[in-house]
């Protein structure tokens, strides 16, 4: 495989995992605020905020995985 062909390669594998990362930060942080916010629950706020603080890490996660592997790209 010539070096485009994995350049192309690292590049989609960049942008599906900054993809997840988009994901989890929408499912995981946004989406528990929005049904707190909206409906009654009986969730407490330390939990809540445990949740979404776990999220956000996750995805930040993901997004740092999709950086590392941009820097893979050859020139």
């Amino acid at each position: 495989m010539n070096k485009a062909a994995r350049n192309e390669r690292r590049k989609l594998t960049a942008t599906w995992f900054n993809g997840a990362a988009i994901a989890a930060l929408a499912v995981g942080g946004f989406a528990p605020i929005t049904g707190y916010a909206t409906t009654t629950t009986t969730i407490s706020p330390i939990v809540l905020l445990f949740l979404v603080g776990g999220w956000f890490l996750v995805s930040l996660t993901l997004h740092l995985v999709a950086r590392r592997t941009l820097e893979r790209i050859e020139e």
